[in-house]
């Protein structure tokens, strides 16, 4: 193998695939990526064992061939290389080892056989059809604050990617939960993605995924089946197995009817939490909102730490309410709404409240309320 490829390439493509690597291996193939020299480039391969991340990048490769390397060691290297650098790579019979090399930068790295190298089939994908990066990245980033870490439910551990029909049309539609709070956001169903066999997305996926997203503005392909889901944006593609088991029905959590409204600004009331909150409690974080006559009280006391209070305005004319939530699911709702304003919908202190960003009609938010 002999190849030369532009530094910043091969940085960028690098920066997609090694995280994936785990930093402890107990399956010395899996700390490496893979390498295969092609005609019109180097394909960086990467995986453990239930993400794999591909990744072609234009090189100009004098001899083909194929080799493992470690991942971790080989990516700290070539991001330390200055900018604007041609970097060499090279594997000769004579050495079993890696050379890199810029300038008078060399680094030379010790290789397992390609051939050891797991590889996930393509085979079964039978769903496919394509989006915009944005649209995804949408339904990601507005959903994955709410995924669950707690592994014993590990069915929560994702976000629930399927399809629905509404009305006349076809929605594709992202949820998560924790148990405690609940983030949904859809888009109207892309070409082909009906029928498509509800998924769960595991969270290490979907945060490889959003580091792709960052760097593509093509459309994404889409590829599922029961046990795996692909991704191809451009170069890259990332392939994945997805959580085998039985999302709940999070539609009988939603509330349907809560008939106490508050619309207030959100920026004044996130820094409202995040300034009460500094009093709370570590283990619960509870905040008390007092909503009365077109004014919102945040009251939060702790015996240990003292007592913080702090008036803003809303738009509230129904019967008064005081409930309590966690403040850091209260800031991680708040930083979702792309408008000026949230609105949030009462029952009663003791059951879910529903919050919606007026600007964006495809998402809404679900918090359990805490006794305080």
């Amino acid at each position: 193998m002999r190849l030369t490829i532009e530094r910043a390439a091969l940085l960028r493509g690098l920066t997609h695939v090694q995280s994936v690597v785990e930093r402890r291996n107990t399956i010395p193939i899996l700390s490496n990526l893979l390498l295969i020299a092609q005609d019109n480039g180097i394909k960086l391969v990467a995986t453990d064992l239930d993400i794999e991340i591909a990744e072609t990048i234009p090189a100009d490769v004098q001899i083909m061939g194929a080799a493992c390397a470690p991942a971790h060691n080989l990516y700290e290297f070539v991001k330390r290389l200055p900018e604007g650098a041609r970097v060499q790579i090279a594997l000769t019979g004579d050495e079993p080892r890696l050379f890199i090399g810029a300038g008078q930068a060399q680094l030379h790295l010790p290789v397992l056989s390609a051939a050891d190298f797991p590889q996930m089939p393509e085979t079964g994908l039978g769903t496919r059809f394509t989006l915009h990066p944005a649209e995804l990245a949408r339904l990601m980033a507005k959903t994955r604050f709410a995924i669950s870490t707690e592994e014993t439910r590990y069915y929560l551990n994702g976000i629930f990617l399927h399809t629905v029909s509404e009305g006349a049309g076809s929605l594709m539609r992202a949820v998560a939960t924790d148990g405690h709070r609940l983030a949904l956001a859809q888009t109207a169903a892309p070409e082909g993605s009906m029928p498509m066999p509800g998924v769960i997305v595991p969270r290490k996926t979907v945060a490889e995924l959003m580091r792709l997203l960052d760097d593509t503005t093509e459309d994404v392909e889409i590829a599922v089946s029961e046990q795996k889901i692909r991704f191809a944006l451009g170069d890259a593609v990332l392939t994945s197995k997805l959580i085998d088991g039985s999302f709940p029905a999070y539609d009988r959590v939603i509330p349907k009817q809560n008939s106490r409204h508050m619309r207030l600004a959100n920026r004044s009331f996130a820094g409202a939490v995040d300034r009460v909150a500094t009093v709370a409690a570590e283990r619960s974080r509870s905040v008390q909102l007092y909503a009365f006559n077109n004014k919102l009280t945040l009251t939060v006391s702790n015996p240990a730490s003292g007592l913080a209070t702090e008036d803003i305005e809303a738009e509230f004319s129904d019967e008064a309410i005081k409930i309590g939530f966690n403040a850091r699911y209260l800031l991680d709702v708040s930083g979702q709404i792309s408008g000026d304003d949230a609105v949030f919908e009462f029952a009663d202190a003791g059951s879910p409240t529903l919050v919606r960003d007026p600007e964006d009609a495809h998402a809404l938010y679900v918090l359990m309320p805490l006794r305080v």
